[in-house]
């Protein structure tokens, strides 16, 4: 008998967690060996894990760092481990962005009971996945591009930079990002600086704003 695939489970609700575990863990294929409560915490158990754990389960909107930043990480620093997106958002967008982090793609926490299994089994066959009603010609076109070398549409913001967005929206000081990230305060003050200029803001009040609208933290 085969053994049961190895999940690694991150979301900054325990309840979520627990009820996401329930229906994991009730297939004979698949089970829950870690769970983490915000992205950074992911990437700290998937680095403990090693090859013990085949697939992570993330959530888009999470403390500390997101899933999709996780992900982006996961993939450099692990490329073998696959990667799920879980949100409570329906957004065509977080499709694609799953998709260039590195994810299979993402299921939406108001359907998980009745596609994230199919959506886990598919990940790990390496297909990239989306909930049932999302245009499949769509998907294939996208990642007809990614393998031709197309060139896909510009971020607007580094990754450092977004990562220093999420912080500040957070309500973290300059001194406390700089300790999180192991830079000097004066770095921190220049991306911030950048991240003003680049997006046309005036202030933290703007760059929190920004930062819920394109999902980095919950409003």
């Amino acid at each position: 008998m085969t053994a049961p695939a190895r999940i690694l489970l991150a979301d900054d609700h325990a309840l979520v967690r627990r009820g996401v575990r329930l229906i994991l863990d009730a297939e004979p294929d698949l089970t829950v060996v870690a769970e983490a409560a915000d992205g950074a915490e992911a990437v700290e158990r998937a680095r403990e894990l090693g090859d013990g754990v085949d697939l992570a389960i993330l959530d888009i909107a999470m403390p500390r760092q997101t899933g999709l930043q996780a992900a982006r990480e996961l993939s450099r620093v692990q490329p073998g481990l696959r990667t799920l997106m879980l949100t409570m958002y329906d957004n065509e967008q977080y499709f694609f962005e799953a998709l260039k982090a590195g994810a299979s793609g993402y299921v939406p926490k108001s359907v998980a009971d009745r596609d994230l299994v199919e959506a886990c089994r598919a990940a790990l066959r390496d297909e990239p996945f989306i909930y049932p009603g999302a245009e499949s010609a769509l998907i294939r076109t996208y990642l007809d591009r990614i393998r031709s070398g197309d060139r896909l549409p510009a971020r607007p913001i580094t990754e450092r930079e977004e990562e220093i967005l999420k912080l500040v929206a957070e309500g973290h000081s300059s001194k406390e990002i700089a300790r999180l990230l192991v830079i000097s305060v004066k770095t921190v003050e220049r991306h911030r600086a950048n991240l003003l200029q680049k997006l046309g803001l005036r202030d933290r009040l703007e760059l929190t704003r920004y930062a819920i609208r394109v999902g980095l933290i919950e409003p």
